[in-house]
């Protein structure tokens, strides 16, 4: 496989409506979503297919690895895994206090073997109707569920620093927020970060500087830990809904392609029949902060 130059970019996979995306290290495979296509899957980074799974699930929000190599997809019911060798399968999550989950958008580790998430009210975004308040989540090793912030508008894109202090959230159609976390896992200190109302996916790159995808937005955006703005990187993507670093050097980057006007047709209730969604692998001039899988017990 050619190595890119900085601002080369290579089409790898296509799919209605692509959303999560996990990079699997260890394999070196990129694990993705398709939200109305359904399924996950994955590719080489040359884009040589390597297998699916759940392919009649739709609305698939997060993508990542298990320390067992299992993958964990979040979405409409809770968080499922899927073990690509074993084809063995199950539910990580599926209901809170007793109560059927909605719907679960990103994840991301706490660098303790659990993950934080954020709802997503599925229900109405189906109908294309305005979404109630979600909120956020943390999920120990040990399966214990924890609430951490309610009231927010629409949960999206998550990552946690390296120091393991920050813990950044997007808002959709409003701002980039962060919190301070505390070292029990729960959240202070709640600031807008960065304003723009088409924050979608996230990730960090190894100086501590924040990416941020935009579901109307063909480049992007850079934000230092300070807040101040970088200059942006520009993409041949319509708009961008996730974003995640890999290969040896972590300089490698996949970025989740949709048109520009494929989020509003999903706020309202529209139908996205044309495939007309890519995923590109492009290269940094700065290595990424990889997602480090999560260790939970399974099956």
């Amino acid at each position: 496989m050619a190595q890119l130059a900085v601002g080369e970019f290579a089409q790898i996979a296509s799919g209605l409506y692509l959303e999560g995306l996990g990079i699997d290290l260890r394999r070196d495979i990129v694990w993705y979503s398709d939200v109305i296509g359904g399924g996950i899957h994955g590719v080489k980074p040359d884009g040589t297919p390597v297998g699916s799974f759940n392919e009649s699930r739709k609305w698939t929000g997060g993508v990542m690895m298990n320390a067992d190599g299992a993958v964990l997809s979040s979405g409409e019911g809770g968080i499922m895994w899927n073990h690509p060798e074993t084809g063995k399968s199950g539910w990580l999550l599926d209901s809170i206090d007793g109560e059927p989950i909605n719907g679960i958008n990103e994840m991301i580790p706490d660098g303790n073997g659990g993950l934080y998430f954020g709802t997503v009210d599925l229900e109405m975004i189906i109908q294309g109707q305005a979404p109630r308040p979600a909120a956020l989540y943390h999920l120990t090793a040990d399966r214990k569920v924890v609430l951490l912030i309610d009231g927010l508008g629409f949960t999206n894109g998550l990552m946690r620093d390296a120091s393991r202090q920050r813990l950044y959230c997007n808002e959709t159609f409003a701002r980039t927020l962060s919190f301070d976390l505390a070292g029990d896992g729960s959240l202070t200190n709640r600031k807008p970060f960065y304003e723009k109302d088409d924050v979608d996916g996230m990730a960090l790159d190894g100086e501590g500087n924040l990416w941020i995808t935009g579901f109307r937005s063909s480049y992007l955006t850079r934000v230092t830990p300070d807040g101040t703005l970088l200059p942006r990187v520009e993409t041949p993507a319509g708009a961008i809904t996730q974003l995640r670093f890999g290969g040896a050097d972590l300089r490698d980057y996949y970025i989740l392609s949709v048109p520009a006007t494929g989020g509003e047709t999903l706020k309202e209730g529209g139908e996205i029949t044309k495939i007309d969604s890519f995923m590109f692998r492009g290269r940094s001039d700065v290595p990424g902060l990889p997602v480090e899988p999560v260790n939970f017990i399974l099956g």
